[in-house]
């Protein structure tokens, strides 16, 4: 697929400007995704906090990656989503205490593991190269303008 630049993904979620944490899309098919930033490093960054960015963060991050990719799919079809809400995370592993020290881009990856109308199951793991720094599961919720959860 082609790479879809920070411009093009902001068009496609509801966050813009700096909240926007993804710079770009490297791949992405019906099923998974996988995005890169180097948001993490930005002294500008909304979620940091006393100068850091705490690892938990990168949940924020994967649940962006969720939303390009639902994005993606919903694509040329009829539905108009209004709003979508992370659900229950489940099996969240934080393998490092913050995440704005890391020298590398981070990579985010998804992966739908379920999905039906209104409601989907990801895995997700961001890392910086070989450095895992989180991973787990998350649920998210559709809600499209023409039909009520």
């Amino acid at each position: 697929m082609l790479i879809i630049d920070k411009a093009a993904l902001c068009r496609l979620i509801p966050h813009h400007g700096t909240m926007c944490l993804l710079d770009r899309v490297e791949q992405w098919d019906d099923t998974s995704i996988t995005c890169l930033t180097a948001s993490h490093r930005d002294a500008a960054n909304p979620l940091r906090r006393d100068n850091r960015l705490e690892a938990i963060c990168g949940l924020e991050y994967a649940a962006q990656a969720m939303a390009v990719h639902v994005g993606l799919l919903q694509q040329g079809k009829e539905r108009r989503l209004a709003v979508g809400y992370l659900g229950a995370v489940r099996s969240l592993t934080l393998r490092a205490a913050r995440l704005d020290n890391v020298k590398r881009d981070l990579t985010v990856q998804v992966t739908r593991l379920v999905g039906e109308a209104g409601c989907s199951i990801y895995s997700f793991r961001v890392s910086a190269e070989r450095q895992e720094l989180l991973d787990g599961r998350a649920s998210i919720f559709l809600k499209y303008l023409d039909h009520q959860l």
